[in-house]
């Protein structure tokens, strides 16, 4: 029998912040590579990644988009993710599943907040990394000095393979420095940085020895492969200067992807998406085995298994059916009714980490006219989040509140459109309010008896610790199975982070340690539901006990205006309890960066604009959460009744759990 050939394929993922150019070099790559005959344009909606109707009305991309094709011999998948922060949580997605990627700067703007983010990302899941540097015929492109930020913010480890001929409008295109006439400098500064990581390239370097430019160049590529060193190509992408050349560096420098077809099978659903015919759409990336059409596959995550109807290749508004998905390929499985972002299908073992950047800091109630269904508005955004999970839908029944979670307002702009497009739902939103949370303020114990009303018995004691910024719930039992079996030690860690959704001021409580020291059950009285309806009071009791800080959402930020305006600026950032670096004056631009609170800037980039009339930039970046100053109060009306008050609340547990 003859064994069928390997093909050769890298998964890569093109990152860049906002206008750097990226939709637009996909296009330009996907023509370039023959995969589309004609050229779209981003800003006329015919861009091929750019499928959904508010993306080409719009001009930005909302979804990340896959697109294939074939270079040199080698299948490329190609994801386009989203530029904007309020869609990171697709760019988060995305990473998950990418073995290489192509991070885009603008030979303008340079290193922004944004890029620093997507970096720290990739370096985390140690991604081998391209760069891009876009827009080299722009008037202040400065490939010198982006080099230098990449240098300094990025890494050090950065290296241009090319060397740009001339710049701004007289930008022709860039020398590759591997080529015989290459500037003897330019080559020079490349291959010390490869002999200053290598011994036997740096004694063979010292001793004028004549290395082939093929084995230095193999070198990089280790290197590269390796997520050691990142190579540097220039361009203009809506001009398709550059573009031949970046898609030569991935081949020549980026890894194939690995995998064994004949393995069991290991893949991640990592987007689910609707077609009005077909169904739900997941988009899987397998990592072992061979998944094929009518195929039964197990889906680990939700212990279930699901018959595949069809497995096909899709690219903006086209698809194409491809019969089977094989190790380290990417494809969009139909018929895995259920199915979920972050499902693991088969084994999870080949499964690689997640990079978590995403994190949603407003909450907001939606509203609709007294002639629209209820149900089917509820049912439209629970259709939403099941595509985007982080906007976390929650319906209210007492109340009658349905209430979502977004990044930002460009977010909500989006899913109107999206709602009256794909629904034919108008809705409107109310006013965005900051997403605050809680800690422990001190160290403390909770415990509750619960015994009454019988037939019940649990016993709980908890430690709880305030833990370091960022660190989440750590949780841990030190009680023995012989006073408190395992499956009820099990229920109460499961209702943990349930407890903790809603503190002291109605706020998740985050970052603290909590450690069961001490639980007991009978043997004849209690029921397995008992710890679910005990955990919550012991939780509540232990927070009265500590007492909760009050924690604001803090952002980076970066904002460009004329020098004029620059006085006023720094005056609204000490307003806005901001804090920041000495401006920075590049030309008659001034650029101050800082930190500074969402609660008190929400509509800053509104008001900048109107009074440096458009001439100004602010971007923004999550930087975590801090505590607020003492005069700072947040409370969030509580949903449910409050475990503090036990009698009404396990009442009112009871009854529930009865239902």
């Amino acid at each position: 029998m003859i064994q069928q050939q390997r093909v050769e394929r890298i998964n890569v993922g093109i990152f860049a912040h906002v206008d750097a150019g990226k939709t637009t070099t996909t296009e330009h790559i996907l023509y370039e590579s023959g995969r589309i005959r004609a050229l779209g344009s981003v800003d006329s909606g015919t861009a091929l990644t750019d499928s959904m109707e508010v993306e080409r009305q719009r001009g930005i991309s909302v979804r990340a988009a896959l697109a294939s094709f074939t270079w040199q011999g080698v299948q490329i998948n190609l994801v386009d993710t989203p530029g904007h922060v309020d869609f990171l949580s697709e760019v988060e997605r995305s990473l998950r599943v990418m073995d290489c990627a192509v991070l885009i700067l603008s030979a303008v703007e340079g290193v922004q907040a944004q890029s620093e983010m997507i970096w720290n990302a990739l370096r985390k899941l140690e991604i081998p990394t391209l760069i891009f540097v876009n827009k080299m015929d722009r008037i202040g492109a400065d490939p010198a000095a982006v080099l230098t930020q990449a240098r300094t913010y990025l890494s050090g480890d950065i290296v241009p393979v090319q060397q740009p001929l001339y710049r701004e409008r007289e930008y022709i295109g860039a020398a590759d420095l591997w080529s015989e006439g290459a500037d003897a400098a330019a080559r020079t500064e490349l291959l010390e940085a490869l002999a200053e990581r290598d011994e036997e390239l740096l004694e063979l370097y010292m001793a004028g020895g004549a290395a082939e430019l093929a084995q230095w160049k193999r070198e990089l590529a280790v290197r590269t492969a390796a997520g050691r060193m990142y190579p540097l190509v220039y361009g203009v992408a809506a001009k398709g200067l550059g573009v031949t050349a970046l898609l030569d560096a991935m081949t020549q420098y980026f890894p194939r992807a690995g995998g064994d077809a004949e393995q069991p099978v290991s893949g991640i659903v990592y987007n689910i998406q609707r077609d009005k015919s077909m169904g739900r759409m997941a988009f899987v990336r397998l990592y072992q085995g061979t998944i094929r059409n009518r195929d039964t596959v197990m889906n680990y995550t939700q212990e279930v298994q699901g018959k595949v109807t069809q497995i096909r290749k899709v690219e903006g508004g086209r698809t194409e059916d491809v019969g089977a998905l094989e190790a380290g390929d990417i494809a969009v499985v139909y018929g895995l009714s259920g199915v979920r972002i972050g499902d693991v299908l088969g084994q999870p073992e080949a499964i690689p980490q997640e990079a978590k950047l995403a994190v949603p800091l407003l909450t907001v109630r939606v509203f609709w006219g007294a002639d629209a269904d209820d149900h089917k508005v509820i049912a439209a955004f629970q259709e939403l989040a099941d595509e985007d999970p982080l906007l976390d839908t929650q319906w209210l029944q007492e109340e009658r509140e349905l209430h979502i979670k977004v990044m930002g307002p460009i977010q909500l702009e989006i899913l109107d459109s999206v709602l009256q497009e794909r629904f034919g739902l108008k809705v409107t939103f109310g006013q965005p309010s900051v997403i605050y949370r809680e800690t422990p303020s001190r160290a403390g114990e909770g415990y509750v008896a619960y015994l009454m009303p019988k037939p019940c018995w649990a016993i709980l004691r908890f430690q709880i610790e305030p833990g370091p910024p960022g660190s989440g719930l750590v949780y841990e039992s030190l009680v023995r199975s012989s006073d408190l079996l395992p499956q009820y030690q099990n229920e109460t860690a499961r209702r943990v982070p349930e407890a903790l959704q809603q503190g002291l001021r109605g706020w998740e409580v985050t970052d603290l340690k909590i450690t069961l020291v001490e639980g007991n059950h009978h043997v004849w009285h209690t029921h397995p539901l008992d710890f679910a309806v005990a955990t919550p009071m012991a939780i509540m009791d232990g927070l009265a006990h500590t007492g909760t800080s009050l924690l604001e959402p803090i952002l980076l930020v970066r904002i460009v205006v004329p020098e004029e305006n620059g006085g006023r600026v720094m005056n609204d950032l000490v307003q806005m309890r901001g804090i920041f670096e000495p401006p920075v004056l590049q030309g008659d631009r001034m650029i101050i960066e800082g930190r500074l609170p969402l609660a008190t800037s929400l509509d800053y980039p509104v008001t900048l604009s109107s009074y440096t009339k458009g001439r100004s930039t602010f971007t923004s970046f999550f930087a975590g959460y801090e505590p607020c100053p003492p005069d700072v109060t947040a409370e969030r009306t509580r949903r449910g009744v409050n475990p503090l008050d036990q009698a009404k609340y396990i009442l009112s547990v009871r009854k529930a759990l009865q239902g």
